[in-house]
């Protein structure tokens, strides 16, 4: 476990935590949700010994809740999910603090009891059913930054494009780039063009001409994707560049098929990116080149979520 800050003589109000899949963080929080301590760990919900969630959140806590050891406590991500400790239903969009707020499940004992946000879901037009957890409260914390209206990105192994109209999530589409990319470079034919030791190092000249080769693809992905064999075999692309040429390339047509007439980026001609730094850097390259301006969230907008739901909960005055 890796603890950063030091808790300060403010009185605490809340624990905040962010359980996913590979990771755990978690923030004690002020009542006015100023960030009091903050820590980390590698106990993401597949990182569970037993599926003992309980135990492990008591250890990951313990001490924030040593001298209140009924401080309340909100989390949000995959620790709701099917394969988390309770399942919290999925909420359907449109929907706001309020609608998520009212929705929250308990898990664990009274005496290191946590409440869990739901996630969201969406049905799209062609009647594709979306569904996400964890970004929804990424998206509530960045709207807590004056952010009412527009479209937000958040990078990742699943992209999320969300769009927010009057502070609530009315519509989301999910991108599964990330996840491709990671499929593609470690069990594909594609992967054979790249070094073995599975180093990247970025290569930004790569990377722009895979990103322009997505965007003006035409919803050609599946073909251009080859280009990444051939140009390799015919020296146009080195093994340690082609890495940073499918990202590119994967990022570039992800931006394309959002942007498409009728899709969530449609006509969008400026976004909020959050998540981690150098990918939403790589992000707003891309959107860059396609016309659309991009400023990226600050790194706290989880905590300041949760913060902002409990609120809306009732857990903190």
């Amino acid at each position: 476990m890796t603890v950063q800050g030091e808790t300060t003589s403010i009185a605490s109000a809340l624990i905040a935590i962010d359980w996913g899949t590979s990771a755990l963080r978690g923030w004690l929080l002020s009542h006015d949700g100023q960030v009091l301590d903050r820590r980390a760990s590698a106990h993401g919900i597949m990182a569970v010994p037993g599926g003992d969630f309980d135990t492990v959140y008591r250890a990951f806590t313990a001490d924030w809740r040593t001298t209140r050891p009924n401080l309340p406590a909100l989390a949000a991500g995959m620790i709701g999910s099917r394969q988390g400790w309770v399942e919290a239903p999925y909420v359907a969009c449109p929907a706001d603090f309020a609608d998520l707020a009212g929705r929250c499940v308990l898990a664990g004992a009274r005496d290191a009891s946590l409440s869990i946000v739901p996630g969201l879901s969406w049905q799209a037009p062609d009647a594709m059913t979306d569904v996400m957890r964890g970004e929804e409260t990424q998206l509530l914390g960045a709207l807590a930054d004056g952010e009412r209206d527009g479209l937000f990105i958040l990078p990742g192994t699943h992209s999320k494009w969300a769009r927010v109209e009057a502070g609530r999530v009315v519509a989301f589409a999910t991108y599964m780039t990330g996840e491709l990319f990671a499929v593609l470079r470690a069990h594909s034919i594609l992967g054979r063009m790249m070094a073995a030791d599975g180093a990247m190092t970025h290569d930004a000249a790569a990377f722009a001409h895979g990103a322009r080769d997505g965007l003006s693809g035409g919803g050609e992905l599946l073909r251009r994707l080859f280009g990444v064999r051939t140009q390799g075999l015919f020296g146009a692309l080195t093994s340690d560049a082609a890495p940073s040429f499918l990202s590119g390339l994967l990022i570039g047509a992800e931006v394309a098929a959002a942007r498409a007439a009728g899709k969530i980026g449609h006509d969008a001609s400026r976004v909020v990116l959050i998540g981690e730094t150098t990918l939403c850097q790589r992000y707003a390259d891309v959107l860059h080149r396609a016309g659309v301006d991009a400023r990226q969230a600050d790194s706290d907008v989880t905590p300041r979520g949760l913060w902002r739901l409990a609120r809306a909960a009732g857990m903190i005055g």
